[in-house]
C-alpha cells in the first residue's frame, strides 16, 4: 500500500468515526448531520493547516517531539510575527482554540459551550478569508454552533468528538495533490448523495465526470483565468477546472440558491488550495 492510499485510508477512517458518534446522538440521517460532520472535518483540517504551516516558518517548533510546550514559550509579539508571516489562505488559530486545548479542558463544566465558543470564535477571526456573501450582503460565517443539534447529553456528544479528533493529523497530507482531496470529498458526503435515491445529488457531479468536462474546455495554457458557474452546486466542476488551468492562474466565481450547497463548496475550496475564492460564493436569492 502506498502512503497516499494510507493517508486515504485514515482520512476516511476520521470521517466514519465523525458519522458514528453524530449516528451514536441521534444524529444518523438527520438533518443537520451533515452540518456537524463538515465543520468538524473543516476544523480539524484548519487547524492542522496552521500548525503545518508554523513548523515550516519556525524551526524551533519542527525539530521537537512536544511543539506546544515550545509555542507555549513563546511571546505575544513572537506569534503574532510568525501569524504575520503566514499566507493569507492559512486560518489564524489561537493556542486555547487547538484541538490538544479542547481534548485537556473536557473535565471542566458546560464543555459544549467551550466547544461551541472554540468554533465560532475561530470563524470571527477569520470571517475576512471565509465569509460567504449572500445576494443581499449578509455574511455566512464558517462555524456555528453545533451542540444545538444535540437534544440530550451536549458535553458528551463534543467530548465523543474532540475525542476522535485528537490523534488524526492532517500534516503528512498537505503536500498530496488536486485528485487525494477530491477523493475525500466525494467520500465525505457522500451519504448525502445516496441516502433516499440521492436526495442531495443537486449538490456534486461525480470527479471522474468532472475531470473529463474541464479537459475538454481547457485548452492549451491559460492565465489569469475566470471561471463562473451561476448553479455551482459543491463546485466539482469548478475544482477541476481550476486544477487544470492551475490554482494560481485562476480566480473561480461561483453561486448557487442552496445555502448547503454553499457550505459545501466552500469546504472544497479550502480543501483544494483555493481559499482566495471563497468570499466570492455568492448564495443566489430566489427574486
Amino acid at each position: 500500500m502506498t502512503k497516499t492510499q494510507q493517508f486515504e485510508q485514515q482520512t476516511k477512517a476520521l470521517i466514519d468515526n465523525i458519522k458514528k458518534v453524530c449516528a451514536n446522538f441521534g444524529l444518523g440521517n438527520d438533518g443537520n448531520e451533515f452540518k456537524v460532520i463538515t465543520q468538524v472535518f473543516l476544523y480539524k483540517f484548519l487547524n492542522d493547516k496552521y500548525v503545518f504551516e508554523l513548523k515550516k516558518l519556525d524551526k524551533r517548533l519542527s525539530d521537537v517531539e512536544n511543539w506546544e510546550d515550545v509555542f507555549a514559550t513563546f511571546s505575544e509579539k513572537e506569534v503574532a510575527k510568525l501569524n504575520m508571516r503566514l499566507k493569507p489562505s492559512v486560518a489564524k488559530i489561537r493556542p486555547d482554540h487547538f484541538i490538544s486545548s479542547l481534548f485537556n479542558s473536557q473535565e471542566k463544566p458546560n464543555f459544549a459551550e467551550i466547544f461551541d465558543t472554540t468554533l465560532t470564535d475561530i470563524a470571527k477571526d477569520n470571517s475576512d478569508i471565509f465569509s460567504v456573501l449572500t445576494e443581499g450582503g449578509e455574511k455566512i460565517v464558517l462555524f456555528e454552533n453545533l451542540s444545538k443539534y444535540v437534544t440530550d447529553n451536549r458535553d458528551q456528544f463534543c467530548k465523543a468528538i474532540v475525542n476522535k479528533l485528537v490523534d488524526f493529523s492532517f500534516e503528512n497530507i498537505f503536500d498530496e495533490k488536486f485528485d487525494f482531496y477530491a477523493t475525500i470529498f466525494e467520500y465525505l458526503i457522500k451519504d448525502y448523495n445516496t441516502n433516499s435515491g440521492g436526495k442531495y445529488a443537486e449538490y456534486f457531479t461525480p470527479h471522474a465526470v468532472s475531470k473529463i468536462m474541464a479537459r475538454c474546455l481547457v485548452d492549451g495554457e491559460v492565465n489569469n483565468a475566470t471561471c463562473y458557474d451561476p448553479s455551482a452546486g459543491s463546485g466539482t466542476l469548478l475544482m477541476n477546472l481550476a486544477h487544470q488551468i492551475g490554482e494560481d492562474k485562476c480566480t473561480i466565481y461561483s453561486q448557487d440558491i442552496s445555502q448547503k450547497s454553499s457550505s459545501l463548496l466552500r469546504l472544497n475550496l479550502v480543501l483544494n488550495d483555493l481559499v482566495h475564492s471563497t468570499h466570492i460564493i455568492s448564495k443566489q436569492m430566489v427574486s
